[in-house]
């Protein structure tokens, strides 16, 4: 059974990819860049890696699986994928994607966000917390959901989504933890965080990103 808190944590795993790995998989990133031509229509945009770049992600998560679930103990399994690419004056703003359907299975617990090149200065990513209750809707669990009963659920709110909910969540003070994780590290959040990267000022900023499944 999932508990709420695992929706609203953070985690770090540190050295999630060797050296050898991280070398391997941009290496693929940029010749699949290079075939395809790629170029993100907006910040948030993302591209699915090819096959050959998923299964040395995979590796990453099945070796972390023991430490995440030490703090996510429900999650079963990881989706496949995102590849992101920021360059200078881009960000992705603050945003919240919530577990999806939770009467419906399998429900997103986390996501896993795991930086390939850091910019030079900017795009820090960040999780934002408060204790604001226009945050939640009146969703409660049930008895038949995979949630522990009486879990609320979060508003979803896009970064791309209707302005009224963008202005709901500009309007509500929050509190900003940003991360400046070593070389090779992921993190892990909760679905149920506000979250996205600040402005890239120099360089480039390659993520990839996935969602933790419950079971």
């Amino acid at each position: 059974m999932i508990h709420m808190t695992e929706t609203l944590a953070v985690q770090t795993i540190e050295g999630f990819l060797t050296p050898d790995e991280t070398a391997e998989l941009t290496k693929v990133l940029d010749e699949h860049l290079a075939v395809t031509g790629w170029v993100p229509e907006r910040p948030s945009a993302g591209l699915v890696p090819p096959e050959a770049a998923q299964e040395i992600l995979a590796a990453g998560i099945e070796r972390a699986l023991p430490a995440i679930r030490r703090v996510f103990p429900s999650v079963a399994r990881a989706t496949p994928w995102n590849y992101h690419d920021l360059g200078p004056g881009d960000r992705i703003d603050a945003h919240l994607h919530g577990v999806g359907a939770p009467d419906e299975t399998p429900q997103r617990v986390a996501r896993v966000a795991f930086h390939l090149q850091e910019a030079d200065r900017g795009g820090a990513f960040y999780v934002d917390t408060c204790a604001a209750d226009a945050l939640w809707t009146d969703r409660t669990a049930g008895p038949g959901s995979a949630f522990l009963p009486g879990t609320r659920f979060a508003r979803e709110i896009s970064d791309e989504g209707h302005a009224e909910d963008l202005a709901l969540l500009d309007g509500i003070p929050r509190t900003r933890w940003t991360s400046a994780p070593p070389t090779g590290t992921a993190v892990v959040y909760g679905a149920q965080l506000v979250h996205g990267v600040e402005t890239v000022v120099e360089g480039r900023l390659r993520k990839l990103i996935t969602n933790l499944m419950g079971g």
